[in-house]
């Protein structure tokens, strides 16, 4: 049986005294669209920074049958990629050099940029929609052409494990199904995500399961239409939502505050 590329038991963070996360336990599989959901402080971005050990936590994590805590930074970030929210450059860069940064933990770090890493970043820009401002000083961009330049930056790494923490944000409505696209295509081409969505109806019509957390806890993990019923909405969002059918996805359309 393949070992999943991640997998995270019994994974506890504390903060301030505070238990953030507590116990939580989740598998992500090749080709799987995992999305995490939950409302505003359940402990979702702490959870993701975790696994992406940028925090220190309790537990294990496990890359590719491999635990984390035995890999370098670089054989790390290989292996799993983590884009975090805002989109927020210091430096002037072209966007183009902003993408090549993720080629970092393939070569050494004055090594000139090779054939290889040239074609991973122009695919990564060209499936983000980024190539028509790759000369572009990256801190001049729209929030949401930001936005997608930092997703070719974690997609040029090539990691066959992906964790994006609101990827959609700031972002027009034609582009957030963009990067939902993306996202989904990095997942069938034999890779996990695992992405943090606010939108409940978008989650639900790309995830292959949903992940709920409220409080720290993971209270579901299941398909989108279970782990998004009416009633668990009501009981951890506080909203009252109908199920439409969209395609050959149940989805949630909020209603109004309960």
């Amino acid at each position: 049986m393949t070992a999943p590329l991640l997998a995270a038991r019994d994974l506890s963070v504390r903060l301030g005294g505070r238990t953030i996360v507590d116990d939580a336990n989740l598998t992500l599989s090749a080709g799987e669209m995992v999305v995490l959901v939950g409302p505003n402080g359940a402990g979702k971005t702490t959870l993701l920074k975790a696994l992406a050990g940028l925090i220190p936590c309790f537990g294990t994590v496990e890359l590719e049958g491999r635990s984390a805590s035995t890999l370098t930074a670089r054989e790390r970030a290989r292996r799993l990629a983590y884009l975090p929210q805002g989109h927020s450059f210091s430096w002037p860069l072209p966007a183009s050099e902003i993408v090549a940064l993720g080629r970092y933990p393939h070569a050494d770090p004055f090594a000139p940029v090779n054939d290889e890493d040239r074609a991973a970043v122009a695919h990564a820009m060209d499936i983000t929609g980024t190539k028509d401002f790759a000369d572009r000083i990256v801190t001049t961009l729209s929030g949401g052409e930001r936005a997608r330049v930092a997703l070719a930056r974690v997609l040029a790494t090539q990691a066959k494990v992906l964790l994006a923490d609101e990827p959609t944000i700031s972002l027009d409505p034609r582009h957030q199904f963009v990067v939902m696209d993306v996202l989904r295509h990095a997942a069938k081409a034999g890779g996990a995500v695992l992405a943090v969505i606010h939108d409940l109806a978008l989650a639900a019509r790309y995830a292959d399961r949903m992940i709920v957390l409220e409080k720290g806890k993971m209270v579901a993990d299941e398909k989108p239409a279970i782990a998004l019923s009416p009633q668990r909405i009501a009981a951890i969002f506080g909203v009252e939502a109908d199920m439409i059918r969209i395609g050959d996805a149940n989805v949630p359309l909020v209603r109004r505050p309960l």
